[in-house]
């Protein structure tokens, strides 16, 4: 799988991100006392959901980044927390490689499986694979910040419906051969997860971008376009985007983004 966001990208949206997370799923986790925490992060880019997740985990942690970009690699290894919420030690290392290829030997010593905006580029044998890999080898999954195809403007404009069809579509495209489940993900996550003897918890975790994320808002804006023009190239939308962006700049829009995480462990 390689990556589709840039490092300026994932910066920029960080602190969206870590606004939106739902922070109550980390309470509920079942994670082994006494030991170092192994936590193997999947797709983990920048490291941002490193740098959310460690300051709220107790006890001395190892992170396992994997990523096939070895320039975020670098950047997440060099930039996670040193230490966990009790002060004790946040070590890490990283492994380059295709996230969807997961073996129980690979969760062999790994106490949680974490990624973040990820699920919606799995297909869903790969999600399949994932559930059956994490509940065989005991391994408890939070996977944060899922599309689910549902995004609201404020105020609104009668093309929002036919852009966010476009995007949708484009979520669920077909990739090298591959069948992206998209906005679908969190549902086919939480069924395989389900169907392999796992306890599924999901929660919203909508991103609410106001005047104060106009950067943000607009350039998602240009890449939610961008990517509904993808998919039907007889789209003309630049009037819109213009209209749209501008809105954004001058702190007139308002935008929710909905997400979903979830939380998958056995009893």
């Amino acid at each position: 799988m390689t990556g589709e966001f840039s490092s300026a990208w994932l910066t920029l949206r960080e602190p969206a991100d870590a606004d939106a997370r739902a922070r109550d799923l980390v309470a509920t986790l079942r994670l082994p006392a006494g030991d170092e925490l192994v936590i193997r992060d999947l797709g983990c880019g920048t490291g941002s959901m490193g740098r959310w997740l460690a300051p709220l985990l107790p006890g001395p942690q190892r992170w396992v980044l994997q990523d096939r970009d070895p320039a975020l690699l670098a950047h997440a290894a060099a930039h996670l927390p040193s230490a966990a919420a009790d002060g004790s030690p946040v070590t890490v290392r990283t492994a380059e490689g295709d996230v969807t290829a997961l073996t129980v030997a690979d969760l062999a010593d790994t106490s949680l499986v974490t990624c973040s905006a990820l699920l919606d580029l799995f297909t869903a044998a790969e999600v399949m694979a994932l559930a059956e890999v994490c509940v065989a080898s005991d391994t408890p999954a939070l996977f944060t910040l899922s599309v689910v195809g549902e995004v609201t403007l404020d105020p609104p404009d009668p093309r929002d419906a036919v852009v966010a069809e476009a995007f949708n579509a484009h979520q669920r495209r077909s990739a090298g051969g591959r069948q992206l489940l998209g906005p679908e993900a969190v549902g086919a996550a939480a069924g395989a997860f389900a169907a392999a003897g796992a306890k599924v918890c999901v929660r919203p975790s909508p991103w609410q971008l106001g005047p104060e994320h106009a950067a943000l808002t607009v350039q998602w804006l240009r890449g939610w376009v961008a990517a509904a023009v993808e998919q039907r190239p007889e789209l003309d939308l630049d009037d819109y985007l213009a209209a749209r962006t501008a809105a954004a700049e001058a702190g007139r829009l308002r935008v929710t983004v909905a997400h979903q995480d979830l939380l998958a462990q056995k009893d």
